[in-house]
């Protein structure tokens, strides 16, 4: 892992500190990168209506992408979890449309453990409306 990576990673760990949730107790945090070099962090923000909720990962794509961060480099997401955390499901389908080619490293809540994928290797067949992609 470069220097690099791991200061992505250490900011991911910060942004877990912002997360709010009061219902599950489950914090984690998210850093993007762009090719660019600017970073977007997100945080899991819970409300009483879980579906309603949102994702640290989602968060962070969406704000880069909101500010016109589109070419993702790297997806660091550090979770409240002794194992490197994994994205659920919702969140794979956003990382394989938003950032098909970025480099995924996942991280345990201290970051001394760190895995790192690629949205294929979460996803192999995401949904996608093109079906030349598939």
């Amino acid at each position: 892992m470069t220097e690099s990576d791991r200061d992505l990673v250490e900011k991911a760990r910060e942004a877990m500190g912002r997360a709010k949730a009061d219902y599950s107790g489950f914090s984690v945090g998210a850093a993007v990168i762009t090719a660019d070099g600017r970073v977007f962090t997100g945080a899991n923000i819970e409300v009483s209506v879980f579906g309603l909720s949102m994702c640290a990962e989602r968060v962070a794509l969406f704000k880069a992408y909101s500010e016109g961060g589109r070419d993702i480099v790297a997806l660091a997401v550090a979770g409240s979890t002794a194992r490197p955390i994994s994205p659920c499901g919702a969140c794979r389908q956003v990382i394989w449309e938003l950032a098909p080619d970025a480099r995924l490293l996942l991280a345990n809540r201290d970051g001394s453990a760190v895995a790192e994928h690629n949205p294929a290797d979460l996803l192999p067949r995401g949904f996608f409306l093109d079906t030349d992609r598939n």
